[in-house]
């Protein structure tokens, strides 16, 4: 598929390109089949790949830890179970450390979610840049990417998320006054400086969310791209590349999930702290 019909310009662009669906300024609803279809696409469009891999690759994450669950013994685990309960052992572990013993009904829940979630797309990325691509474009689809960290609407909407509940529980420990005061407190205690202070709580309140989503995207969308790149190479070279390459980027699909999963209990942590800031 690389070098059939495409330049490797149009290449890279194809593999980069998400099948968005959306309205069009003429008032019309469809799918994009360009750069030109996107750029005339107004804001209620959504990257169909991009729902659609998230949201089977969340599926499966529940059908995995659910058939665990019916499956569990007291007597010698099986494969599945022994998987779960190590998943589940490293997420209790990070949050004793870092959580601490606070009361919380959903950070467990949330953190396993996360681990396995963003591992699961993470884990995308290693299926041959043009398998599913290809198969898709024989079925009339035009565009289909795979890895639904590679998009940033993902990553964002998922760090989004975990913004809503760190204001959500700053507000419910602290209260409205005392999360408030905290803003314009900090670091320089004088009314003088409260102005000064705001703006400073602000954009690092900001920065928190953005950050812990590009940091996910930047990393997954490198590595796309570097496969891509390695499969514009001839056959012959591009086993001696993507090889060596896809090993170590087992490494980055790991760490990029257990960051991910990590920042969000830091996050969490902070929001219930009540003491000094």
């Amino acid at each position: 598929m690389a070098g059939d019909t495409l330049t490797s310009a149009e290449y890279i662009q194809h593999h980069l390109t998400n099948l968005t669906y959306g309205r069009f300024e003429d008032g019309h609803w469809g799918f994009a089949h360009g750069a030109d279809d996107l750029t005339e696409m107004g804001f209620w469009a959504i990257n169909v790949d991009t729902m659609f891999w998230s949201l089977f690759l969340g599926f499966l994450f529940l059908g995995i830890f659910a058939t665990a669950a019916r499956k569990v013994t007291t007597g010698v685990p099986g494969t599945l179970q022994n998987c779960c309960e190590i998943a589940v052992e490293f997420v209790d572990d990070n949050i004793a450390q870092v959580f601490g013993n606070r009361p919380n009904p959903i950070i467990g829940p949330l953190s396993l979610t996360i681990l396995i979630w963003v591992f699961l797309m993470n884990l995308m990325d290693l299926v041959p840049v043009d398998f599913i691509p290809h198969a898709a474009q024989l079925a009339g689809i035009p565009y289909f990417k795979v890895v639904a960290t590679t998009d940033p609407n993902a990553t964002l909407g998922m760090s989004l998320g975990v913004f809503v509940l760190v204001i959500y529980y700053n507000l419910k420990i602290k209260g409205p006054i005392k999360f408030g005061a905290s803003l314009v407190t900090h670091p320089i205690p004088h009314w003088s400086m409260y102005w000064f202070n705001f703006i400073l709580e602000f954009v690092d309140m900001i920065a928190k969310p953005l950050s812990h989503g590009l940091r996910l995207f930047g990393n997954l969308y490198a590595g796309e791209m570097i496969f891509i790149l390695i499969a514009l190479l001839p056959f012959y070279a591009q086993w001696a590349l993507s090889l060596p390459w896809a090993i170590f980027h087992i490494l980055i699909i790991c760490l990029q999930a257990f960051v991910f999963m990590i920042l969000t209990i830091v996050y969490l942590t902070q929001a219930h702290e009540t003491g000094e800031h």
